[in-house]
């Protein structure tokens, strides 16, 4: 099924591009064509591992597993560093880490950056578990280690096992920007800190094979990549997570995904030409169509 949506996406941006068939006219340019050769470098997020696939695939003309080997995520943090250091050409990633602006002053580095997804960080808990929703506030409680047991949320008599991502995760910065803000995150144990995205979400489901457990994550990687079995999204504020609540900003905890590439590049250069593409209609449908939230309405299936 992808593979023909990729084949279809291809075929729509050649036909855009070639101007209803018709030749071009002696002074305009011609269409940039992307190949392997001046494919650019993408790194960013690991959620966002499925989306440079997608694109890979779809502006090369070939399948998922032929573009896979141009696929090298490094996770957000470290994505980051590789742009300033020149080891990658274009990032799509979650929000930067505040000791990354610090890096990039220092380096003296300036970037283009853009808003072309929107996504949730949204929290996790056994299907077991009886609660189905809680506050802004029990949630700080909980990650402050000011709420220990379930029972003082609704739930069963049964101590809360927090469990978080390390120093270098998008949704670590997202967990403190979004909903901790200036209250500190508690220091947990190291068998409570998740290395990778999917790693949180099994030990979530599996620890103790009890509903002791809680965790978080972006909603694409939660929904759309298939979260494990036996867990559930929790409400906030009374507000479940999905594609409508984070697109029209209802859900609390909004984060941002961006497409980031180094300032004063020329308009014909391979990464500039696909930002601009990834924020045009035709980039947005594939950012829909493969289960991320658009910004743009009309970023829909095609």
């Amino acid at each position: 099924m992808r593979r023909r949506i990729a084949a279809a996406l291809s075929l729509l941006i050649l036909i855009s591009l070639a101007a209803c068939g018709e030749p071009p006219a002696a002074d305009v340019p011609e269409p940039f064509v992307f190949t392997r050769e001046n494919f650019p470098r993408l790194n960013g997020s690991t959620a966002m591992v499925p989306l440079g696939q997608a694109i890979a695939s779809v502006l090369l003309g070939e399948t998922r597993e032929e573009a896979a080997d141009l696929i090298h995520f490094s996770r957000t943090t470290q994505s980051y560093r590789e742009l300033m250091n020149g080891q990658a050409d274009l990032l799509i990633s979650g929000a930067p880490p505040e000791g990354i602006y610090e890096e990039k002053e220092d380096l003296g580095f300036d970037w283009e950056i853009s808003t072309f997804a929107v996504d949730g960080l949204v929290f996790l808990v056994n299907a077991d578990n009886p609660v189905d929703s809680l506050t802004t506030e029990q949630l700080q409680g909980i990650y402050s280690g000011q709420i220990t047991n379930w029972s003082q949320v609704g739930g069963d008599d049964v101590e809360i096992i927090p469990f978080q991502r390390n120093e270098e995760a998008g949704s670590q910065t997202a967990m403190r920007n979004l909903v901790m803000g200036d209250i500190p995150l508690m220091e947990a144990p190291a068998e409570y800190v998740s290395g990778a995205m999917g790693d949180l979400i099994e030990v979530v489901a599996s620890y103790n094979d009890s509903a002791a457990a809680i965790g978080y994550t972006v909603y694409y990687y939660a929904h759309d990549m298939g979260m494990a079995d036996g867990l559930k999204l929790l409400a906030v504020d009374g507000v479940q997570p999905s594609a409508e609540t984070i697109r029209a900003r209802d859900y609390p905890f909004i984060n941002e995904s961006y497409v980031v590439i180094p300032a004063g590049l020329a308009d014909d250069a391979p990464a500039k030409v696909l930002y601009n593409w990834l924020l045009s209609g035709e980039g947005q449908q594939l950012v829909a169509q493969e289960g991320y939230v658009s910004v743009l309405e009309g970023g829909g299936a095609p």
